[in-house]
């Protein structure tokens, strides 16, 4: 039960949507998927399921070659496009029903009865899917996805539309079927790829540029954040010239968070800083890279600066 994608090309015209990306994602990991848009990421997700034909390399679902084997590889998969495109005149049941018939499943009924109480539909369950909110029509979409008991999960953008509580609800529904499934989800809240996520793949302009623990990419020695506090207001370009600063931006009037590749080197041009300036320094200390950070870091132009 896995998912492995090995030197895939995708072109649009005289685009390359995808440039050689290769990785593996096993049984039992939930892998955030993450990029900028157009980076790439939903044309993976589509060839992994079969939805899409690559121009080159090879897509496999629990060893199983989807281009070679299509109807094989869709059985293994659940799959959430980001599109989520659902029957609007069909009422909620109905719509599963018909999604569990495509599926052959056997004893439907009480496959519907637990992706409506797993998805939290039971509420609306008996509306039409084009009443709903936008957030019970992404639940729809899932519980579609898990009705027949997939080996694999792709789910792009799966809290799209969600208010606060329903993501934490599917949080935890992704995070129980990551258990003794492969996920491999897309999201544009880095937060929920921290909640969720022990690993993560990130691809930027169609290629790979990080695959990674979370906690490894956190401590990535080729970026650092350093945290300092003034008790003065400081204007940005001070910061951003000194040497080894690869951006510095501010939470607040006096706080900033400096991204360099040079701690102790820009640490001393701080304190030199603040005897030409006569400037207070509240604190200064190093910090651990959040996600967004790093996503920045990987994903931004050579000389963009935050």
């Amino acid at each position: 039960m896995s998912i492995e994608v090995k030197s895939l090309t995708k072109i649009y015209g005289e685009q390359k949507a995808l440039d050689d990306v290769s990785f593996k994602v096993n049984k039992g990991e939930i892998v955030g998927f993450l990029g900028p848009n157009g980076a790439g990421k939903s044309t993976t997700m589509k060839i992994i399921t079969g939805y899409l034909e690559q121009n080159g390399g090879e897509a496999f679902v629990d060893g199983i070659d989807v281009r070679k084997n299509p109807l094989a590889a869709k059985k293994r998969v659940g799959y959430l496009p980001e599109s989520n495109a659902l029957y609007y005149d069909m009422y909620v049941r109905e719509y599963l029903s018909f999604i569990a018939d495509v599926h052959n499943i056997s004893n439907a009924k009480q496959h519907i009865a637990n992706v409506i109480e797993l998805t939290g539909l039971a509420p609306e369950s008996k509306k039409k899917v084009g009443q709903l909110s936008k957030g019970y029509k992404q639940r729809v979409g899932l519980a579609a996805a898990l009705i027949h008991e997939p080996e694999v999960l792709i789910l792009d953008e799966p809290t799209s539309g969600l208010d606060p509580n329903q993501i934490i609800e599917i949080r935890e529904v992704i995070r129980q079927q990551g258990k003794d499934k492969t996920v491999l989800f897309s999201s544009h809240i880095l937060q929920e790829v921290e909640a969720i996520c022990d690993r993560v793949i990130i691809i930027n302009k169609g290629k790979l540029v990080a695959d990674d623990r979370l906690s490894k990419l956190r401590q990535s020695s080729s970026s650092n954040v350093l945290r300092v506090s003034f008790k003065e207001v400081l204007e940005l370009g001070l910061l951003n010239k000194l040497q080894g600063v690869i951006s510095a931006t501010s939470s607040d009037k006096h706080t900033w968070h400096i991204q360099t590749n040079d701690v102790e080197l820009v640490r001393k041009q701080i304190f030199d800083l603040v005897l030409q300036h006569n400037l207070n320094i509240v604190s200064l200390q190093s910090e651990t890279q959040s996600l967004e950070d790093v996503f920045r870091s990987l994903t931004s132009l050579p000389n963009e600066k935050a």
